[in-house]
């Protein structure tokens, strides 16, 4: 079944995301999505994609990018690169919702960390940054090592220290991702605008 048209909501951090390309689908495991951020919203996290591509481009509202060390802050009509292994962090700004569509290659299994934690904060079991519970975010590090790590600490001690805890958390029956949370069963038509900025193989437009 196509994950296009999905939607996914995250009441914690105020982000909503609609799937515009699926990366399951996809030959190239692209994941294209259509982000709307409430105000005040934010990423629960600065985090690396060591192995992932992103790619932004801002409909309405205006977001703050930090993206490596410079800090940036886009409105419509503009766009932004985060190339893999490059720290970065992202927020809404203003009292406009902010609209954007998103572009990871490969999206597929970052797709399935992000719907987890999506899925974890509607549970309620994230901290009031959306950031699940230790063992729990350990877990998911441990698992999802290529398409995700935290800014800190630095990598190689946090990947001794995921590792470490990831061992517990499994015994304690905590999974990297969840299949109930990866899929949603509120299906939408995407935003016409959204899926103008894709070209007819799924990516945004406008980036060589």
């Amino acid at each position: 079944m196509t994950r296009v048209g999905q939607a996914f909501d995250n009441p914690v951090t105020g982000e909503r995301v609609v799937v515009l390309t699926d990366p399951f689908e996809h030959p190239d495991r692209v994941l294209a999505a259509h982000l709307t951020v409430a105000p005040g919203g934010r990423v629960a996290m600065a985090h690396i994609h060591p192995a992932v591509r992103e790619r932004f481009h801002v409909l309405g509202g205006q977001v703050g990018f930090l993206v490596g060390d410079e800090e940036v802050t886009l409105g419509p009509g503009e766009s932004a690169e985060v190339p893999a292994g490059v720290v970065h962090d992202w927020w809404q700004i203003g009292e406009e919702e902010a609209s954007v569509v998103v572009e990871a290659t490969p999206g597929n299994r970052l797709s399935e960390f992000i719907t987890s934690i999506f899925g974890l904060c509607r549970d309620g079991k994230v901290n009031e940054d959306g950031v699940p519970r230790l063992l729990q975010i350990m877990v998911m590090v441990n698992e999802y090592s290529d398409e995700m790590i935290l800014s800190s600490p630095p990598p190689a001690i946090q990947k001794t220290i995921a590792a470490m805890l990831a061992r517990i958390g499994r015994l304690r029956g905590l999974k990297p991702s969840y299949p109930e949370y990866t899929t949603s069963t509120e299906t939408v038509e995407p935003a016409p605008e959204a899926l103008a900025l894709l070209d007819e193989d799924g990516r945004l437009k406008g980036f060589a």
